[in-house]
């Protein structure tokens, strides 16, 4: 991941947080000799050593894995960024905050992939006004279902991360892309222009 040193987050455990807000990413890995890519949720451990997460039994991608790493993407809000937006020329670009983690992989079966799955269900269910369980559902269906995946878990040998947030900006024009973003209204525009403003704090 190139990453220039404007852009390159100094926090370990901020980088961490991101992550776990941003855990539906992307698996990469290589397959029959071609980049093999999968959408799936993950969960990263309270220590931040491996992620856990489950494809589809269907997805020959499991079938690949070996002693090269695995990489999974998590990409957080972006925005374009207009050159109109600056008091001098310049080019337009586009700002975002993305985190790439590799790691090995090993299957995970049994107990191991049911407690895996048990901490996903309740973490993105805990929001919910009837939060169901892997603990609510009927036990044969759960073991149907379970024969249908297959689990992971990503040892992480590296996590790299961009934060590009117009770091690289003066004062002036980076306040001016933040107002301009604002102005914007939509979801990821206002969610940079927030993440720029964070920073500006700091």
């Amino acid at each position: 991941m190139y990453v220039p040193k404007y852009f390159k987050p100094d926090n370990s455990e901020e980088v961490k947080a991101f992550i776990r807000a941003n855990n539906f990413g992307i698996l990469v890995s290589e397959h029959n000799n071609r980049p093999w890519a999968t959408h799936i949720p993950f969960m990263l451990n309270q220590s931040g050593t491996h992620l856990t997460t489950h494809i589809s039994r269907g997805n020959q991608q499991w079938k690949s894995f070996s002693e090269k790493d695995v990489m999974a993407i998590f990409q957080g809000p972006h925005a374009y960024v207009s050159s109109s937006w600056y008091d001098h020329e310049n080019v337009p670009t586009w700002n975002y905050m993305a985190a790439h983690v590799y790691g090995k992989t090993r299957i995970i079966e049994g107990d191991e992939l049911r407690q895996a799955l048990r901490e996903l269900v309740d973490h993105h269910e805990a929001g919910s006004a009837r939060p169901v369980s892997l603990d609510s559902m009927t036990p044969s269906y759960v073991d149907r279902e379970i024969k249908a995946i297959v689990g992971l878990q990503i040892e992480i040998t590296e996590i790299q991360a961009a934060y590009k947030l117009s770091q690289n900006r003066d004062s002036k024009n980076h306040q001016n892309i933040i107002d301009e973003l604002e102005r914007q209204g939509y979801p990821g525009a206002v969610d940079v222009a927030a993440e720029m403003k964070k920073r500006s704090r700091e």
